[in-house]
């Protein structure tokens, strides 16, 4: 152990890295210093976990999102470190600052996101990229200021009382990933679903400004001029004052935001455990329509193309038990319904209020023709993947995966050759599944990995289309299904795949056709493997 107050050997830095004037002992000091890297540690993680959250929502593909946030945050914190070198001589206020900046930027992040989203995300051109710049710019800038911490806290720490480097490091990032591991269970279970992300953001950044603050000002203010005092005071309250603001706006702010993304008639708007779900019209001759996560998943103008493109050619064959995984809005057991012989139809959705919704708003429950009051349609509440492990061998004629695209689901374990395994084995003799595998002409090479995984689960697949170029994939374990235009008695016959393009297989497979339909159906060669 150093003593603190040993005479400075020659060539020592200024009095200004010497021993800290403290008001408390020198132990409190340094349990005080160590509690401020906890809490801004905590702070930190849940700025990177709100930065996740909403690249995903708003921009979708989590998985490239994640790594794009992670890999450039992770790269600026290095960063930041190596510049707050230059700044040790003046730890005090530079942790202050930097404490400051980051409690704005982090608490202003979500906001400024969802604004840009709202008010410039379809734009197009140089805009139509707007939030994922936005997006690594905060990452960029958030990683700068945490890095920045560490060098600063460890001089701080030293100055309270000087120790071994490698005791010194170990107390920092002992405290340092305690906190963060507690800011990363406040997010999901405390911050998300009671205050949501924009407040839960602002909330987080006030936390964090007064911290630092206190800390700064607490613990080491004797060290610090009047006028530095003063400055970092009145920067805190700016910043408190500016994330106070923003918090008693947020409401009026999302109200526009959702405005700007929806149209003037949002009817519902409910953040569930799960998902935004958002209803526009549906009243006064308004065309309804169904948002999840911000992305249109129903429309009542043209909605039932695609359920019919996704139900009818799987409904070919035996089809007495038929089993939906995901479609909570109930269109597709409203399809499914439609054909005689159906006996019992089995619903597994995550998310049991959109379920709710579709029982008992009127004008969703009108649109999927009531389908949740049919007794033959049952509910379960649970992950499709989850509920599959645990599931009958053979007890289904039908499986329809009524899932987001591969690129946008928040379980990509959703689309994994393990999750089609599962579903093969719930297929009794004879059955099919069919998939949902996202726009097939926008992105080839995630529908033919969606294909090929097929593939590798052992089942034969009919890839086609619906008329707006959705993707799909009717698969069985025996044999290449057909694809027929077979519909239910009284059902209106599907316009869904006249227009549509329809290729065989994987690479180098030839096109083939939907007997009936013209030349020009076939799926185009650039689109093939």
């Amino acid at each position: 152990m150093i003593d603190p107050h040993a005479p400075a050997r020659p060539g020592a830095p200024p009095s200004g890295r010497g021993p800290a004037r403290l008001p408390v002992r020198p132990g409190t000091g340094r349990f005080l210093v160590l509690a401020g890297v906890f809490v801004c540690a905590a702070c930190g993680l849940v700025y990177e976990l709100e930065l996740l959250a909403l690249a995903s929502y708003l921009t979708g593909d989590s998985v490239t999102q994640a790594s794009v946030v992670l890999s450039v945050m992770v790269f600026a914190m290095g960063i930041g470190s190596l510049v707050a070198k230059g700044l040790r001589h003046r730890a005090a206020i530079g942790f202050g600052a930097i404490e400051a900046t980051l409690a704005l930027v982090g608490g202003c992040s979500a906001m400024a996101l969802y604004a840009v989203f709202a008010w410039a995300g379809d734009w197009g051109g140089l805009w139509g990229g707007a939030p994922r710049a936005l997006m690594v710019a905060f990452s960029l800038t958030i990683g700068l200021l945490i890095g920045a911490e560490i060098p600063l806290l460890m001089e701080l720490i030293q100055r309270i009382r000087r120790q071994d480097a490698g005791g010194a490091v170990a107390d920092l990032f002992a405290a340092d990933y305690v906190g963060a591991l507690v800011g990363g269970l406040a997010f999901p279970f405390l911050l998300l679903p009671l205050m949501g992300q924009l407040t839960g953001a602002l909330l987080t950044g006030a936390v964090n400004v007064v911290a630092g603050g206190a800390l700064v000002l607490g613990l080491f203010g004797r060290d610090l001029t009047r006028r530095a005092r003063v400055a970092l005071l009145a920067a805190n309250l700016t910043v408190l004052g500016a994330l106070g603001g923003a918090a008693v706006l947020v409401d009026d702010f999302e109200r526009a935001a959702r405005t700007a993304v929806y149209g003037a008639h949002v009817r519902v708007a409910v953040r569930t455990d799960v998902q935004e779900v958002v209803l526009t019209g549906g009243t006064h001759g308004r065309p309804l329509d169904l948002f999840l996560d911000g992305r249109l998943r129903v429309s009542a103008r043209d909605g039932h193309r695609y359920h019919e493109a996704l139900v009818h050619p799987a409904m070919n064959g035996p089809h007495a038990r038929v089993l939906i995984l995901g479609g909570g809005d109930g269109l597709a057991a409203r399809e499914v319904l439609r054909f005689a012989g159906v006996r019992r139809v089995r619903v597994v959705e995550r998310d049991a209020q959109l379920v709710r919704l579709a029982g008992t708003d009127p004008a969703l429950s009108a649109l999927n023709g009531h389908a949740y009051d049919d007794p033959r349609v049952r509910v379960t509440t649970a992950d499709a993947f989850r509920w599959l492990r645990g599931a009958p061998h053979g007890a289904y004629d039908v499986v329809i995966a009524d899932l987001p695209g591969p690129r946008l689901t928040a379980s990509p374990q959703l689309y994994s050759q393990e999750f089609y395994g599962l579903a093969r084995r719930a297929l009794a003799p004879g059955g099919r599944l069919v998939v949902h595998a996202g726009p097939a002409t926008v992105r080839p090479r995630v529908y033919w990995t969606v294909d090929s995984t097929l593939h590798a689960a052992g089942l034969h697949t009919t890839p086609y289309l619906d008329t707006r170029d959705r993707g799909l994939i009717l698969a069985a374990p025996g044999a290449r299904p057909p694809l027929r235009l077979d519909t239910a008695p009284g059902a209106p016959r599907p316009r869904t795949l006249t227009p549509g393009r329809l290729a065989a297989g994987r690479a180098g497979a030839a096109a083939t056709r939907v007997p009936g339909l013209p030349p020009s159906t076939l799926m185009h060669p650039r689109y093939r493997h």
